[in-house]
């Protein structure tokens, strides 16, 4: 897939912006506020449902307006576009396809897939666990048909389980809500680990050559509940104790996956600049699965590439973008010399954006 147009409305800092843009890479560049990081914040709203900057969703808003709106032309094949759109307001949210609402986000994001690195992106190594599951759950919802569906009526047990755990009934039955999430919970986990089983060997490539000095990777994937125990008897045996926590502690809400590597066996080795490529590696990976696995590539954003990478981090990734068939968005304060060749470039300025 490829963006053929981008049109914001009163999104951060743009009142309107209509942007045609290009197959292959295209550069924005612009001074610091000027608007380039909510241009990918726009694409990744359409992919994701959320911007990939921590606590925004008040902050997306433009000062003084009442709803923000992104709607996209997608561009599958010569002959084949899809419109995309998507409107937050006081009410909540409305999504288009092809201009006939759809009830779900779910059913936008299947048509869009985004995968953006940001300065923030290091929290995939470091930070916590539902950054973690978010990277995977992305990545099967688009490979995996059956998980959106399965996904949510396992939460909807969860969310029952919970509420009974939390009442005071002493007579309290589990064991219907214990069995869905017993059925759902592990055909979760099967999809999960498909998913990075088929991450690694390409995670390994990449992992080798953007950051060989490490050693080769280890992924390490915890499922959320005791190994060699089924999930309806690790819900079972820990009725007593959920009870007097009130919440359900097993299960694949509680799954977390880690990289480490032989030269740094423990994430708390990595330094700030290993947990950003390593992140990148992982992110980068993933692109190549889902192209691999769907047929239609996915749109890869950079956020200020050239500020995030040294030198020669940043020529081997220039290296692997330009050799990519799929779209590349890239912003930056300049123009990074390693993608001056074959780019589109755009300039941004005070919420502006124009072909340079």
């Amino acid at each position: 897939m490829q963006f053929a147009r981008l049109v914001i409305d009163d999104l951060r800092c743009f009142q309107h912006l209509d942007v045609v843009l290009q197959p292959g890479i295209n550069v924005f560049v612009g001074g610091n506020g000027t608007g380039k990081t909510s241009l990918l914040e726009a694409a990744h709203l359409l992919s994701h449902g959320r911007s990939f900057r921590a606590s925004a969703a008040d902050a997306l808003l433009r000062q003084g307006a009442a709803s923000w709106t992104v709607h996209a032309e997608i561009r599958r094949t010569a002959e084949q576009t899809q419109l995309l759109g998507l409107t937050r307001h006081a009410g909540g949210w409305q999504a288009r396809v092809d201009g006939q609402p759809v009830a779900t986000l779910a059913a936008l994001i299947e048509h869009c897939a985004v995968i953006c690195f940001e300065p923030g992106s290091h929290a995939l190594i470091a930070g916590p666990a539902e950054e973690r599951r978010r990277f995977v759950d992305w990545g099967v919802f688009h490979v995996e048909h059956e998980f959106q569906p399965i996904w949510r009526r396992y939460r909807r047990a969860l969310r029952q389980r919970n509420a009974l755990l939390r009442s005071a009934a002493a007579d309290v039955d589990l064991t219907p809500w214990e069995q869905e999430l017993a059925l759902r919970g592990e055909q979760l986990d099967a999809m999960r680990r498909r998913y990075l089983g088929a991450l690694e060997p390409l995670l390994e490539t990449l992992c080798a050559a953007l950051i060989p000095e490490l050693g080769a990777p280890v992924l390490l994937y915890r499922r959320g509940w005791p190994t060699g125990e089924s999930l309806a008897a690790a819900l079972r045996g820990s009725r007593l104790r959920d009870q007097a926590l009130g919440h359900t502690r097993p299960g694949p809400h509680r799954a977390d996956w880690s990289l480490s590597f032989a030269a740094a066996p423990s994430r708390a080795v990595l330094s700030r600049g290993q947990a950003k490529l390593s992140a990148l590696a992982c992110l980068l990976s993933q692109a190549e699965l889902h192209d691999r696995r769907s047929g239609d590539a996915a749109v890869l954003c950079m956020d200020d590439l050239a500020s995030e990478l040294d030198a020669a981090h940043l020529e081997a990734v220039a290296d692997r973008l330009q050799r990519r068939a799929g779209q590349v968005l890239v912003t930056g304060t300049a123009m990074p010399p390693v993608l001056a060749g074959s780019t589109t470039r755009f300039h941004v300025e005070h919420g502006t954006v124009r072909h340079a």
